[in-house]
């Protein structure tokens, strides 16, 4: 099971990637606010559906163990810098949320050259991008509105969801630390383990073995 590949997680997964250029012709090729925020929106969702149907229906897969935090990432950094760069999302929060996604990136590639284990995403960090996955769509939708309560009430959930999204996602980060080390520290030790391993000796033809 480990090997599939054709599965419905990841067709989702490679879906989210597809939509990337998407979300940007529609907030800015032609402008159409409310359908780039269904879309980004439906993304957001769709990272909580994967998950769910991998669990569920026991589509688990290494490929998606790599490929849907690679889509989360994609789609999330997207977000960032292109609601950043419009404008409704604000630049200090665009900053917060890109300086984390580079120190993890970053920290993962030095791990993975290093020959570190990888290591599987922890729910608190799911939590924290299931969280922004929302705000951000949330910032869009508050540009698209009116003045009045309703207005005000989104703009209260967007920011409730943004700080919780900031603060999962930052704690997840410290707490990969410990993990970091440990994954290190095993992968330095299965290389050792494999680089001792001596190959068993064949018999000469016509040698019997003792």
């Amino acid at each position: 099971m480990g090997r599939r590949v054709l599965t419905v997680p990841n067709a989702l997964s490679f879906v989210r990637l597809l939509c990337i250029p998407l979300f940007l012709w529609l907030l800015f090729g032609v402008d159409e606010r409310t359908a780039a925020f269904l879309l980004l929106g439906f993304l957001g969702a769709t990272d909580w559906v994967d998950g769910w149907i991998a669990r569920r229906y026991h589509q688990e897969s290494e490929l998606g163990k790599i490929l849907d935090p690679v889509a989360d990432r994609a789609v999330l950094v997207t977000a960032a810098i292109a609601l950043t760069a419009d404008g409704v999302v604000p630049l200090w929060v665009g900053i917060a949320v890109l300086a984390r996604e580079v120190a993890i990136s970053i920290a993962t590639l030095a791990l993975a050259a290093a020959g570190a284990r990888r290591i599987d995403v922890q729910w608190v960090g799911k939590a924290g991008a299931f969280f922004l996955f929302f705000a951000f769509p949330g910032f869009l939708w508050v540009d698209t509105l009116g003045p009045g309560a309703f207005r005000d009430l989104i703009s209260f959930a967007t920011w409730t969801l943004t700080a919780l999204g900031l603060g999962f996602s930052y704690y997840a980060a410290f707490t990969y630390v410990p993990l970091a080390r440990t994954a290190l520290r095993d992968g330095r030790a299965d290389r050792a383990h494999h680089s001792t391993k001596q190959p068993v000796e064949q018999p000469v033809e016509g040698e019997v073995s003792v």
